[in-house]
Formats: C-alpha cells, structure tokens, sequence
C-alpha cells in the first residue's frame, strides 16, 4: 500500500465522485479509478459501491477511512519535520476556513504571507464551521479560521478579527429600510446558509429558527446571495458579501441589528506547532 493510494482513497470518499477527486488531486480519473482498483483487489476487499454513475463507501470502505487520514496525517507530520530543519525554505500551508472568513478575510493575509515566503505551499480547504473543526481534530489542517463558536476540549482559538452579519432582502421588499420586529421576521420567508455554518448560527442566537419560514437552505454564501437577488426572500449574511449589492442599490438592509461575531483562529492543544504555521501566526 502505498500514500498515493491512501491519498486517492480519501479524495475519492470524501467526495464521493471520481471525477472531482480526480480534479482535486490533479489527476485523471482513469489514473484515480486505477488506484482505487489495485488497492481493492490487493486486499480482496469492496470499498466502494459504483451504482451507475455514484460511488459510495461499502461498510469496510468506512471503516478504513479513519485509518486511512490517520496514517496519511502521521506521514504529513514526519515530512513537516524534516522540511522544518532547513528553515522556512519551502514547506505547507495547511489550512482550513469557513466561507466567509476563507473568501474574503483571508485571502489578502494569504498574499501577504506568500510575498514574504514565496517558496511556501498554501493549501487550504473551504467549508462550514462544524467541517473546519473536524479537519483540525482530523489534521487535514494545521489552522482554521471560522466564523461560528466551537465548543471542543482538543481545540485551542483566539480571536484574529471581527465580523459584522447583516439581514437584507431584494431592494423593494416590504420590510426593507423600516423599523421591524421579531414577529416581522418571523412572518417573513428566508433563505439561509446549512445548518453548521457561523452565519445561520449567528441569526438563530437571536431568533428561534422554529419560527423563521425557511424556504432554502443553501451550501454557500454565494448560492444564497444569488437567490435573494432573484426572489423575495431575506437572508442573513457577513457584510463582506453583500457589501457592492448593498452600494449600488441591488439589495437593502432590514433595520435589525444582529451581535457582532468574531474571526476565529483554530489548531489544536497537543499537535506540533510547525514553523510555517507560527510564522503564519505571527503575519495576522
């Protein structure tokens, strides 16, 4: 068995699709299919179900991929120490990031970084607040940076910035730019971020999501901006997303004020603090 194949597998079951695996590793997916081939009949064992055109873990598919990040995150850590003695020459960025803060807080700091450590590979996966906390507890990422709280006794975090969550709806809409009440809202039809994500967190520490008229949830700040601007829904979102819509009249606000919410950086307690990561630290 070899990191290739482990490093296949998991893109493959994370994803569940060969292809954007195959695209996400920057292979073809002939090349991904054959891996994933040799590996199952190197062990005369099924770990995935191909159903027409999906492909899903078997139970012995499931059970191997705690293994398979494990052994792939200990093989991570070795070459980080082996990098780590020769400086800050080259090495990886592994990061993790909630939307909003990977989209539009991060992205400048990340620039700044590499200006100054031009031989440094940034990687960095995207999700919700709940998917950046695992992939730290997991060490698919050494920091993550998150929106919503976490609760976690592994987890270490401090605050790096502020963020400011706004409701708005389509420029025109009857509640927009008046006074409104919680029973206004409640009467209201919205489109939100999934469950997990900061930003639906933020709007249902004040509003009892049972009594909110839920007609989407969405899986990313833009689907959910784009289906406020062609409908007549409201949404809560960061500033950060709305903030040219808002400008030029597209969108307007509702005169509700939400709590400010905080950028969190996340790593955990016990892992090794790499020399990338501290020189990361120490940018922000």
């Amino acid at each position: 068995m070899t990191l290739e194949q482990l490093r296949i597998f998991v893109a493959v079951a994370e994803r569940e699709h060969l292809t954007r695996a195959a695209e996400a590793l920057n292979l073809t997916p002939s090349a991904v299919s054959s891996a994933i081939r040799v590996l199952e009949e190197r062990y005369a064992t099924a770990l995935f179900h191909r159903t027409g055109r999906r492909i899903e873990l078997t139970e012995a598919g499931l059970a191997f991929l705690p293994e398979a990040r494990a052994t792939l995150a200990r093989a991570q850590s070795a070459d980080l120490f082996l990098t780590e003695i020769g400086g800050l020459k080259r090495g990886t960025l592994a990061l993790a990031a909630s939307q909003t803060a990977g989209g539009y807080w991060l992205p400048p700091r990340l620039m700044r970084f590499r200006q100054s450590y031009p031989a440094i590979d940034i990687r960095m996966m995207s999700g919700n607040t709940e998917q950046v906390a695992d992939a730290i507890l997991g060490g698919r990422a050494e920091l993550g940076f998150v929106e919503g709280e976490v609760d976690h006794p592994a987890l270490s975090q401090r605050i790096v910035a502020r963020d400011r969550v706004v409701i708005v709806a389509p420029s025109g809409h009857p509640l927009a730019e008046k006074p409104v009440t919680p029973d206004d809202l409640a009467r209201a039809r919205w489109v939100l971020r999934e469950p997990g994500s900061g930003t639906r967190s933020a709007l249902t520490s004040v509003l009892d999501e049972e009594t909110l008229d839920i007609a989407l949830s969405l899986p990313s700040n833009e689907a959910v901006r784009s289906a406020v601007l062609c409908g007549n829904a409201l949404t809560a979102v960061s500033e950060f997303v709305v903030r040219d819509d808002l400008a030029a009249g597209r969108l307007a606000p509702i005169a509700f004020d939400l709590p400010e919410r905080a950028f969190r950086l996340l790593r955990h307690k016990e892992r090794y603090r790499s020399k990338v990561a501290l020189a990361f630290e120490d940018l922000l």
